[in-house]
């Protein structure tokens, strides 16, 4: 399992005193700011964050150090993370999508396929990217319960049932 998750994103800039706009991947945006300490993706820059106010696409922040809107505007792009260990727990039937990267996929006929190499989200509902183990192109497979039956993370593992002809 990953040891950091991906909370936010810095989309730009706001006013002249180094202020960010931000957007929050949380499922309760604003808690984005209760987890510590954020970190780039790499961990090797650390922020404080503070949330000044809601925006039309999300929050306008300030990141500790950034004082200019220079240095606001060169962040943005940049991925906020947290340990995985400051997120609280979920219910059995929940899991952060940070966990699955990385786990094998298995069939409903206990076939290894491959492993899960991405989480992807484009707005219609969560993407599994498989690559799979006989080196084929990776296969995106809709995270559905139909789809995907059994997310064991305790065993780590996935058993999926896939729409026939999926894996041909």
């Amino acid at each position: 399992m990953n040891d950091r998750v991906c909370v936010g994103a810095i989309t730009g800039a706001f006013g002249t005193k180094g202020e960010v706009r931000l957007k929050s991947f949380c499922a309760e945006p604003e808690s984005i700011a209760s987890y510590g300490p954020v970190s780039s993706e790499d961990g090797t820059t650390t922020w404080d964050l503070q949330l000044v106010r809601p925006s039309k696409t999300g929050f306008i922040g300030r990141l500790s150090g950034v004082t200019t809107k220079e240095e606001a505007e060169a962040l943005r792009g940049t991925t906020l993370h947290v340990a995985r260990s400051r997120l609280p727990d979920l219910p059995d039937d929940e899991f952060y999508t940070a966990d699955l990267v990385g786990l094998p996929v298995i069939d409903t006929k206990g076939s290894e396929i491959g492993q899960i190499t991405a989480v992807l989200n484009h707005g219609a509902g969560d993407l599994l990217e498989i690559g799979q183990n006989n080196a084929g192109p990776g296969i995106l497979l809709p995270l559905t319960r139909a789809n995907v039956p059994t997310i064991d993370l305790t065993d780590g593992r996935i058993v999926i049932d896939p729409p026939e002809g999926l894996f041909d």
